[in-house]
């Protein structure tokens, strides 16, 4: 069994930055909620305790009995630097001032293994309300910043760490060398979790798995459900069967494109044009979440239909990923719906399949690495993100075909702007909008009432967090005068610029 770093989380929106930085040192890791603890075993090589918008001070605050890790080094960042300080005996106390943003260590103590290569002067980000005014004499300071005199601190007697700043974020300049020191000096992981060892591992287990069974799997023509058959195709080959429905919410010419693709990557895969069973299924329908719903609802029906036909199918695959199982999952019970999730849940009695899901530990960028080792082209790998109710979600109002043709047209036109001038790699997502708005315009003498195209571009690392993109003045007039020349049906064209939050990055 592979060595890992167990991630307790609190409620922090910093925990799965935790992850993806001690990931990026090879080292396996795993969040799991603090309530739900999994059984403590022999590969546990380190335990990390996340950050919270709790305080320790209040009533039911979260708890979590730390002599569970007692033959096990403990780092409590923030909130679990807190806990750990208030459960030892120490003073936990509302700051006299409220400690969030860029700070500055003015002590550090090099003798210890935590901070070793850590500057004096390094930034650190603070993100706290409440402040460790004093810890017990077992316990011993090792760095400090102007404004709080115990930023880190250990116990003298065995491997327990307390920081109170997050050296996950990228505005602590040194985090990484911190949790380094923690992941591999402290813990004594190797540091062998690459790519390729996730490849062999996952095709063997796969292959044990399985055996001689079939599994058929929905492809989209997306990263994540393209990297899931290849590895499910590298284990059972002809066995997997692979459906692509055209819900005839997709990009202009996608579903040939990538079905072709697909082909010639040497999947066993069947195209279905359901087009207009979804258009019919939207009719009237203008509420995102009902669309949402209906897309679903209908995608099940038709992959059901299409699965049947396929004799003694005993799994499903699906191209869930890491951040997918952990949003599905509150720290404190059901957590707020803020939009129906196209990946987890969802299978109707009927089909009676088990789930296999080669991918549900990975972030999005690990699932790019991984593609990248099994050779798939980076035309697929390099595609921005898109929404599995595609185009359902980018026409705001009700969806037609007419409404369809005109976002597919606005949507090529702009995409294709992007790779000609070398923008598309350096944006995280793009696409448009179809508003339910008409404006008046003048083409040649004439009026014209017609349609809003909004354009939306981000920048951002994982989708998480994302600020728009600063496409360049030039090209944004050069799209927008394609666009109101050559689709008929708009004749005014904006673009979005809004950051994640407040806003999201789809519109719907």
């Amino acid at each position: 069994m592979a060595e890992q770093i167990l991630i307790l989380d609190f409620g922090s929106q910093y925990t799965q930055l935790i992850a993806r930085r001690v990931r990026e040192l090879n080292v396996y890791c795993e969040i799991h909620p603090y309530n739900h603890i999994p059984e403590v075993r022999s590969n546990y090589k380190g335990v990390i305790l996340s950050g919270s918008p709790c305080s320790v001070r209040d009533e039911g605050a979260p708890d979590v009995d730390l002599s569970l890790f007692k033959d096990i080094p403990v780092l409590g960042v923030c909130y679990g630097a807190q806990l750990i300080a208030h459960k030892s005996g120490g003073l936990v106390l509302p700051s006299q001032i409220r400690e969030y943003g860029r700070a500055r260590l003015t002590t550090v103590d090099h003798h210890n293994e935590l901070l070793k290569e850590i500057s004096i002067d390094s930034q650190v980000w603070m993100s706290h309300a409440d402040t460790i005014s004093s810890i017990p004499d077992e316990f011993q300071v090792i760095a400090s910043t102007p404004s709080v005199k115990i930023a880190a601190f250990r116990l003298k007697s065995k491997r327990l760490f307390g920081i109170q700043f997050h050296p996950e974020v990228t505005h602590t300049t040194e985090g990484k060398n911190l949790l380094r020191n923690f992941v591999v000096t402290i813990c004594g992981c190797a540091q062998d979790w690459t790519p390729d060892q996730f490849v062999e591992t996952t095709v063997a287990d796969l292959k044990q798995k399985l055996g001689n069974d079939k599994v058929v799997m929905a492809l989209s023509g997306g990263v994540d459900s393209t990297v899931a058959a290849m590895l499910v195709h590298q284990a059972i080959g002809k066995n997997l069967y692979c459906i692509f429905v055209d819900n005839g919410l997709l990009r202009k010419d996608e579903f040939d494109q990538v079905l072709q693709s697909y082909k010639g990557m040497g999947l066993n895969i069947k195209g279905v044009d359901a087009k207009e069973e979804f258009y019919s299924a939207l009719k009237n329908l203008t509420e995102p979440e009902a669309k949402r719903k209906a897309i679903g609802r209908t995608f099940i029906e038709i992959f059901d239909v299409e699965a049947h036909r396929i004799e003694e199918v005993k799994w499903l695959g699906q191209g869930t990923i890491y951040p997918d199982v952990i949003e599905s999952v509150s720290v404190k019970g059901p957590s707020a719906t803020i939009k129906s999730h196209h990946n987890v849940g969802g299978l109707p009695d009927t089909m009676k399949m088990k789930v296999v899901e080669p991918l549900n530990t990975l972030f999005k960028d690990e699932v790019r690495l991984v593609g990248k080792t099994l050779g798939i082209d980076p035309l697929i790998l390099g595609r921005h993100p898109f929404p599995g109710p595609g185009l359902g979600i980018r026409i705001l109002g009700e969806i037609t075909s007419e409404n369809v043709r005109i976002l597919q047209e606005v949507d090529s036109i702009f995409i294709t702007g992007l790779r000609k001038h070398g923008l598309y790699e350096k944006v995280w997502q793009a696409g448009a909008m179809l508003l339910p708005v008409y404006s008046v315009g003048v083409m040649g003498d004439e009026r014209t009432y017609e349609k809003v195209a909004a354009l939306r571009a981000v920048i951002s690392v994982d989708g998480m967090t994302a600020d728009w993109a600063h496409l360049p003045h030039d090209f944004l007039s050069e799209v927008s005068s394609d666009i109101i020349n050559k689709v008929k049906g708009v004749n005014r064209v904006v673009y979005d610029i809004s950051s994640k939050p407040p806003a999201t990055i789809e519109w719907e």
